[in-house]
């Protein structure tokens, strides 16, 4: 196979991937960490108008999901790239950063997660995918 189409398909599996790894630990926060009293967390609406009712506790599954999101999409983009694996890694992690900015300026949230969220779940847990993928690689093969 043509090493562009590879990588290129390493991409979107990767984000594919990600994105359903995201997305499940996003389904699953409420029933582990309810939504605070009266908060509407159906729309984007009811969650800027609830958004000063949430604790730091409520904050967690979001950060777990971007931070593994990026994680696993890292991971199998380097295990199925065929060249310059770690790079297509921080792809990865720059469109999910990309997701969480935008996400952070339709739905304002505490600095305080601004900063953590932009700083720690994207492209360190990129960087954190791709490497690992690359030593089990290498222990594997």
């Amino acid at each position: 196979m043509n090493k562009i189409i590879r990588n290129s398909l390493a991409v979107l599996i990767g984000l594919f991937l990600g994105s359903l790894a995201n997305m499940g630990l996003v389904m699953v926060s409420g029933s582990v960490i309810p939504p605070p009293e009266g908060a509407d967390n159906t729309t984007m609406e009811g969650l800027r108008a609830s958004m000063h009712l949430f604790e730091a506790k409520h904050f967690i599954f979001p950060f777990l999901a971007h931070s593994v999101g990026t994680f696993v999409g890292a991971f199998i983009t380097t295990l199925v790239a065929v060249n310059h694996s770690v790079k297509f890694a921080y792809v990865i992690g720059l469109f999910f950063f990309l997701g969480g900015l935008t996400n952070i300026i339709s739905l304002p949230s505490p600095t305080w997660f601004t900063v953590l969220d932009l700083g720690l779940a994207y492209f360190p847990m990129a960087w954190l995918g791709g490497n690992f993928a690359q030593f089990v690689y290498k222990k594997e093969h």
